[in-house]
């Protein structure tokens, strides 16, 4: 694993001076909505928010320790059903779960919300629910949570999402928006070195560091994720992928290794850098295109040997 030297440094410094505010003003909505890109710290900062709003009303409890272990009496955390499944089951890597389409929240989950909030707060003036993923309700979850958002409540809700176009727009209307930008690569390069243990960031030699950032996407936590999985790989994988593969032999003995070699995770991580080395030598966008509909296959796990193969013959068919 990679050592991080201060645990904050996701955190957002102009939606950290929006909430303060909120706090100090005590000024709170019966909702926010968490908004952006995967892995720009919307989780980490609701919990620090969470926490802070926990202590205006019960400064001596040992708050940071509950809420970090999800036991504090006034908080409820939801969270999409297989994800919740998997942290049962004992797996505690989630960041090998990839999302296959089948996660939802369903109504029961947002029912259970009704009965905590239907109970006298224990140790808060209020009690706090925070749904991860929000975009995940099913019509019938998001027509019951809107139901709960426009009752009078003693609880305030804090939505997670990277698609807010997929949440109704009553739930919007009724919740106050506070948008996470993704981080520039010069914020990436001054939270590796401000933030990292660099002594022991080791990256393989085979790839360019700008690669690796502009794959992350201005996430800092996707571009942790793509140093450890890219390392993880064998010279055997990413050897001949620096260009555009024109072989169709090549391209057969290739997809079989990968597919076999490789976990899904691994290999959505594998596409979204060859995407980004091979964009910065062809500048060419069908090629890109073609690459995300790949991500997409895998995602669904549909044949992803046949799926490599296809992507890759039709890349080298074209004049790039």
């Amino acid at each position: 694993m990679i050592e991080v030297k201060k645990n904050n440094f996701f955190l957002n410094e102009a939606v950290n001076t929006c909430l303060n505010n909120i706090i100090k003003n005590k000024s709170f909505a019966n909702g926010y909505i968490f908004y952006g890109a995967d892995g720009v710290g919307k989780k980490q900062t609701a919990l620090k928010f969470i926490k802070e709003i926990f202590k205006q009303s019960s400064p001596s409890e040992n708050i940071e320790e509950r809420i970090t272990n999800n036991n504090h009496p006034d908080f409820l955390i939801i969270e999409p059903e297989s994800l919740s499944a998997t942290k049962s089951s004992g797996n505690s890597d989630l960041e090998k779960t990839i999302k296959s389409g089948s996660e939802i929240i369903k109504i029961a989950q947002i029912r259970n919300i009704k009965t905590f909030l239907s109970q006298k707060s224990i140790n808060s003036d209020k009690k706090i629910v925070l749904i991860i993923d929000a975009h995940l309700l099913n019509e019938a979850a998001s027509n019951c949570l809107l139901k709960t958002l426009e009752e009078p409540i003693n609880g305030i809700f804090i939505l997670l999402t990277s698609k807010l176009n997929l949440l109704l727009d009553t739930i919007i209307s009724r919740c106050q928006i506070v948008r996470f930008r993704s981080f520039s690569s010069k914020k990436i390069k001054f939270i590796l070195k401000e933030y990292l243990d660099t002594s022991k960031l080791n990256i393989n030699t085979k790839l360019k560091f700008e690669d690796l950032i502009n794959s992350a996407n201005g996430s800092p936590n996707q571009l942790l994720k793509n140093i450890e999985i890219w390392n993880s790989f064998s010279d055997e994988i990413i050897s001949k992928l620096d260009s555009p593969i024109k072989n169709s032999l090549e391209i057969l003995e290739r997809s079989k290794l990968i597919s076999e070699k490789l976990e899904i995770y691994q290999q959505i991580c594998l596409v979204n850098l060859i995407q980004t080395i091979w964009w910065r030598k062809t500048k060419n966008i069908d090629l890109v295109k073609k690459l995300e509909k790949l991500k997409y296959l895998l995602r669904k796990n549909i044949q992803p040997r046949l799926a490599w193969e296809i992507t890759f013959l039709k890349i080298s068919i074209e004049d790039l």
